[in-house]
């Protein structure tokens, strides 16, 4: 969904956890799994969708949102614009379907701004290759290395920057991963996710 109104992406940056960056880029965009338009194709057919009552469909439409997301980056990339992916929407499902007007059988996966970059940001050094690509079998005995070398290297890029509230990976991982919210499940139910089967 493509969010231009500025007084629609000043709300979106709220419920993103205040990112300004939302609210000050010409567009949004919202990628929403939609199981919704499958339905009315299922209901036309003259049966029931009930793949939405899945795991499978779950993973299957948040896959095909993070495909969509990668394939919207990549191509404004090569227009020369920049972006900046958005999972924040999740904070706050609820604010994005209201605002957003989603019908049952939607969520609001993740987003990103577009726009033309006012000012070159340093790049943020990224995890090491050994950390997510394996050869032929899943190397658990490399993670811990590549994590230690990681913490370090953001600790010295946050340093060089500025940024005293620059926070290591593993310190991250630890703010986002170590609690969950109930309330995104509540809310994928109401709008008719659930895992049955």
């Amino acid at each position: 969904m493509v969010v231009r109104d500025a007084a629609n992406r000043a709300r979106i940056a709220e419920i993103a956890g205040g990112q300004p960056w939302i609210a000050q880029a010409p567009v949004f965009i919202a990628v929403i799994a939609d199981l919704y338009k499958t339905g009315l194709g299922v209901e036309k057919a003259g049966a029931e969708q009930v793949i939405q009552r899945s795991l499978e469909a779950i993973v299957s439409a948040v896959s095909d949102a993070g495909i969509a997301l990668a394939t919207l980056m990549i191509a404004a990339r090569a227009f020369g614009l920049g972006i900046v992916p958005i999972g924040g929407i999740r904070r706050d499902p609820q604010g994005m379907i209201d605002l957003l007007g989603l019908p049952p059988n939607t969520f609001p996966v993740a987003g990103a701004v577009f726009g033309y970059v006012a000012e070159e940001a340093p790049q943020k050094p990224r995890m090491p290759i050994e950390s997510f690509r394996h050869e032929e079998r899943y190397h658990p005995e490399l993670l811990k290395s590549a994590i230690d070398t990681y913490d370090q290297t953001l600790q010295e890029y946050w340093q060089r920057i500025g940024r005293a509230d620059g926070l290591t990976w593993s310190a991250n991982m630890a703010q986002h991963y170590s609690t969950f919210s109930r309330r995104i499940r509540a809310i994928a139910q109401e709008q008719g996710f659930t895992i049955e089967v």
